[in-house]
C-alpha cells in the first residue's frame, strides 16, 4: 500500500495503476529522498515529469511545497493522479497534464521550478534528455534540486559528460534496483 508519509495528508491511502506498466517508487526510496532534502521542501515549485501514481510530488505538497506540476503521457496515470490530488485534498495546488515529458520541456512557457522529480521507464534513457532540455529551456532556479531514480547510475547522464559538467552532484545511493541521484545546476563562473 502506498501512502502519504508525512505532513498535512500523513497517512492517506493512495490509489495506484493496475498491472506493471508502471513502477511506483518504493516507500524506502521515497522516504529516503525526502530525508536527502531535509526541510529544503517548504515552499519550492515541484515538476514531476513521470508523475506514475503522484505520490512523489503530493509528498513534497504535503510537506509544505507551494505548487506542483504533474506529467505523465498514459491518460489512466492522468486518472489515477487526480484521484490522489483529491483524496490527499491537495488539488488546489497541482496543475496536472497529459503529456509526453519532453514534449511538455520543449513547448511550455519557461516557469522556474525548484524541486524536479526524474523517474522514468528505465529502459528508455529518458534522463539525459530530460536533462538538458530543464537546463537549455530555463525550467531550473538557480539552487533546484533534480532527483533521479534510474536502473544505474551511469543512466543519469548516459555517458554525455558536457552534460555532466554543468550540474554538481550532491548524492547518490542505491535502494535494491533503484539508484537515487540528486543533481543540482551548476552556477555559471565568471
Amino acid at each position: 500500500m502506498m501512502r502519504i508519509i508525512t505532513g498535512s495528508a500523513k497517512g492517506t491511502s493512495l490509489c495506484t495503476l493496475p498491472g506493471d506498466a508502471t513502477r511506483p517508487t518504493a516507500e524506502r526510496v521515497k522516504e529516503a529522498v525526502f530525508s536527502m532534502l531535509q526541510f529544503e521542501v517548504e515552499g519550492m515549485r515541484v515538476l514531476d515529469l513521470f508523475a506514475g501514481s503522484g505520490q512523489m510530488a503530493l509528498e513534497a505538497i504535503s510537506r509544505g511545497a507551494h505548487f506542483a506540476t504533474l506529467c505523465d503521457v498514459s491518460k489512466e496515470a492522468i486518472a489515477v493522479i487526480q484521484k490522489n490530488a483529491e483524496k490527499t485534498r491537495l488539488s488546489a495546488l497541482c496543475e496536472i497534464k497529459q503529456t509526453d515529458a519532453l514534449a511538455f520541456l520543449s513547448t511550455s512557457p519557461k516557469k522556474e521550478y525548484n524541486l524536479v522529480i526524474l523517474d522514468p521507464p528505465y529502459a528508455l534513457g529518458l534522463i539525459p534528455k530530460a536533462l538538458g532540455l530543464l537546463l537549455d529551456r530555463g525550467f531550473l532556479a538557480p539552487t533546484a534540486k533534480i532527483v533521479c531514480e534510474s536502473a544505474s547510475f551511469e543512466d543519469v547522464f548516459g555517458g554525455d559528460e558536457t552534460l555532466a559538467s554543468r550540474f554538481v552532484l550532491l548524492k547518490q545511493s542505491k535502494y535494491g534496483v533503484a539508484h537515487v541521484t540528486l543533481l543540482t545546476p551548476k552556477g555559471e563562473t565568471l
